[in-house]
């Protein structure tokens, strides 16, 4: 299974361990991944995804899945993630969202 966000393509780090004796040896910085069910409003389903936790606060920030997926460029979508905003797209109908002025 890939260590890879699927909703904002975060994936491992290299970087240095560093002893006390200040030697540095390679290590790798993985994303915190979890398994979470979001609720897609547009599909009227639920949808499992796995993603970083810094992904789960950023689709709650942006008014949950549907909107996320909907402002999110494509190019960092998994091709779940892709084939479920193409989906959304087709259900809502494009339509572009309306700032408050």
């Amino acid at each position: 299974m890939s260590r890879r966000c699927e909703l904002t393509a975060k994936g491992p780090l290299v970087g240095h361990k560093v002893s006390h004796s200040n030697i540095k040896t390679k290590r790798r910085f993985l994303p915190n991944l979890v398994n979470v069910t979001f609720i897609s409003e547009a599909l009227e389903r639920n949808v499992r995804l796995r993603v970083s936790t810094n992904a789960v606060k950023s689709v709650d920030h942006n008014g949950g899945l549907d909107a996320f997926l909907l402002k999110a460029k494509a190019d960092a979508l998994s091709p779940r993630a892709l084939e479920l905003k193409r989906a959304i797209q087709k259900k809502v109908g494009d339509a572009p969202v309306k700032k408050a002025s």
